[in-house]
């Protein structure tokens, strides 16, 4: 079973305006992994989609939504997995593959059937896709193969290690673009000294957090900042005119998905922490 919402996209000038609830309804993803459903939302931001793929008691077909008006949910787009849970399954037109924790998939434009199921281990499989304008082919990324950066100093509370899983070094996407960033234990800050690329749009999402603790997304023009309180397995939306940083009242580990016009992950307009407001 397949579900979507929609969300469309938004001017800064309004989003100032926002109150916390409506800020909430535009731009947080509350809630990817229903028991036996896929969860999807569709952003009109790059007609980026975003969910979760969380089979228990069977197997689920990733379905094409209404939005996409096509036969296929790949027939016009590429799909990026990143495995937050136990070991899972991932059949792609008849091929299996085994996709362990923090391990990722790419698959291609013009695959016809995409199945998920959990093995005896209990799977999260969290979902980003894309429009594609060229067919590459499927490929399992293990964290050995992502290429790995360490960035931060615990004097900042910002030391993180950045594995860039889906992204153009490692394998070919059109625009598609994932990885994942880990704080190291004592650090909180994510994205910090943060940046806007208005090439391109993004999303978060948080997991590992520890139970009964929250992260602040930091979000809005550098300017004119706001934020949203998130919990565990829970996402937000970042236009490309959005800074995107956060601070959390433990370590956690998030996920960052991509897409736009430019494939440069070093393409970023950077913010000095003390020019925020």
């Amino acid at each position: 079973m397949t579900n979507s919402e929609f969300r469309y996209a938004h001017h800064p000038n309004d989003v100032k305006r926002y109150t916390t609830e409506e800020l909430r309804d535009h731009f947080l993803i509350p809630e990817l992994f229903v028991k036996d459903q896929i969860s999807l939302t569709y952003t009109m931001y790059d007609r980026y989609i975003a969910g979760g793929a969380f089979p228990v008691t069977k197997s689920l077909k990733l379905e094409a939504i209404d939005e996409l008006k096509a036969e296929n949910f790949l027939d016009r787009r590429e799909l990026g997995v990143i495995n937050v849970g136990g070991k899972g399954k991932v059949t792609v037109d008849g091929e299996v593959y085994e996709i362990g924790h923090r391990e990722a998939l790419y698959v291609g434009k013009g695959n016809k059937e995409v199945i998920f199921e959990a093995t005896e281990e209990q799977p999260y499989f969290y979902i980003n896709s894309a429009p594609a304008h060229q067919a590459y082919p499927t490929k399992k990324v293990t964290k050995k193969e992502a290429q790995i950066v360490e960035l931060g100093d615990s004097k900042y509370s910002n030391k993180r290690i950045i594995n860039k899983l889906l992204v153009n070094q490692v394998v070919d996407t059109c625009q598609l673009q994932m990885g994942m960033t880990e704080l190291q234990e004592g650090n909180v800050w994510n994205t910090m000294p943060p940046h806007t690329h208005e090439r391109r749009m993004e999303i978060y999402f948080y997991f590992d957090l520890e139970e009964g603790q929250t992260v602040s997304h930091f979000m809005g023009q550098p300017q004119e900042t706001r934020h949203i309180f998130l919990q565990n397995h829970q996402a937000v939306i970042s236009p490309e005119w959005s800074i995107h940083a956060g601070a959390g009242t433990s370590n956690y580990t998030f996920i960052w998905g991509m897409a736009g016009e430019n494939m440069d992950y070093g393409d970023m307009d950077g913010v000095e922490p003390y020019e925020l407001k």
